[in-house]
């Protein structure tokens, strides 16, 4: 577009024209019809320089563009030659272009002689040379090469663990409890990774040694590890149940074995088994001997007095029936705690007593009235296992004072010595 300058020179140009051949000067409206002619020329002589312009750059741009992909594509597809493969060790990394690293470690035994790390250069050569892995000679005491299902005792474990944190770890013994670490360069920076239950060395940041999960998670704390006993492995940890139990699905709970119902026992014909958290017991069930009172077993756990003769007061005082109650209990169980209770399934006198007899065990126990045909037994204190407790409950039925009859229950408790 033209200026005011441009047109002011345009008007002083045509007057000057006009003049120079004898002409009158214009009409004002002819000049202003001509400055529009002219306008339009110059319009679009600007307007066809910058389509010529952008056409340009354009083509340049395309030139530019195509130069910078060739390249790009030439130096994406560059890679080095493969890395020859390690004996008695192991190539980490399969990316072998230029830039990318790989990466060297030996098996358990072994030492690394040469670089750990090999970059690819820009001239398509890896840097350094090719690393070896040689026989571990240097600990007599330790094998060269220990097996990575072994164990090592404490004291093989605590020499190797203070000849690996004062030595190299090209030249440390590599036990099934210490691994190297994977480690990266990039950015002049180094990154060090481990294996699954293995954690990167306080003192060297290339050996991974074995997190201890049964150290971090004693049996004390809750959402513990293992009920009973925890055994570090490399790498992992597994639980063992006491001799009478079997490891439950969840691989760390304890499940009673049922002797008796899977006849793993050696009681007698003449004996009953009894289930316990752990184990068994072979218990003999027999009926009470008193003076002129007679009993008969009318079932494995009960004994029932016989008639008495009439006039026989030392036959009626004796309890009419004798049960037999065993229950097997967890360590340390939780007090108070109702263990057993007994009814009277029909009452002739008008009066139900119930108490505790003997004083074995009677620490523990407490019987209380929970019914007016019912008592309970109780447990009032933990009990530390393995134990056995007895106690002995009587209900006695009376009508205006005079006694009716007496039932007694011997209950037994088989403590655990665990508490599951």
């Amino acid at each position: 577009m033209m200026n005011q300058f441009s047109v002011v020179m345009v008007i002083w140009g045509l007057h000057h024209l006009y003049i120079a051949h004898g002409q009158d000067c214009p009409s004002r409206q002819e000049l202003h019809s001509t400055l529009r002619q002219v306008e339009k020329l110059l319009s679009a002589q600007e307007a066809f320089y910058q389509q010529s312009l952008r056409s340009l750059r354009k083509r340049l741009s395309a030139l530019q563009n195509s130069s910078t992909v060739k390249h790009t594509t030439k130096a994406h597809n560059a890679t080095c030659p493969k890395p020859e493969s390690l004996a008695y060790g192991r190539r980490l990394g399969r990316v072998f272009g230029v830039g990318h690293e790989v990466h060297f470690v030996c098996k358990a035994g072994y030492e690394l002689l040469g670089p750990q790390t090999r970059v690819c250069l820009a001239s398509l050569k890896w840097s350094g040379q090719q690393p070896t892995c040689r026989v571990l000679n240097t600990v007599s005491n330790i094998p060269a090469a220990l097996p990575t299902s072994s164990y090592l005792s404490s004291s093989s474990l605590s020499t190797s663990s203070s000849s690996i944190s004062s030595s190299s770890p090209s030249s440390a013994p590599l036990s099934a409890f210490v691994r190297p670490s994977r480690c990266t360069q990039f950015q002049g920076s180094s990154h060090c990774i481990c294996d699954a239950g293995f954690t990167i060395s306080s003192r060297d940041s290339n050996i991974c040694t074995d997190m201890d999960e049964c150290q971090l998670f004693p049996l004390a704390q809750p959402g513990r590890l293992c009920m009973h006993t925890c055994i570090n492995t490399p790498g992992s940890y597994h639980c063992v149940c006491p001799q009478g139990y079997n490891l439950a699905r969840d691989n760390r709970s304890c499940k009673d074995i049922d002797e008796c119902e899977s006849r793993l026992h050696n009681c007698t014909q003449d004996q009953e088994c009894v289930n316990t958290y752990g184990g068994f017991q072979c218990v003999k069930v027999e009926c009470p001997r008193i003076t002129n009172a007679t009993y008969i077993k009318t079932s494995p756990m009960r004994c029932e007095r016989n008639p008495c003769v009439v006039g026989d007061k030392a036959c009626s005082q004796a309890p009419n029936s004798v049960s037999f109650h065993f229950m097997p209990v967890v360590s340390n169980m939780s007090a108070p705690r109702v263990l057993f209770r007994v009814s009277a399934a029909r009452v002739l006198g008008d009066t139900l007593r119930f108490g505790l007899l003997g004083s074995r065990g009677r620490s523990h126990f407490s019987m209380q009235r929970s019914g007016r045909q019912t008592g309970t037994l109780l447990l009032v204190s933990p009990v530390q296992g393995p134990a056995t407790l007895e106690a002995e409950v009587e209900m006695s039925e009376l009508e205006r004072q005079a006694l009716l009859g007496r039932y007694l229950t011997k209950v037994t408790l088989f403590v655990s010595p665990y508490g599951f």
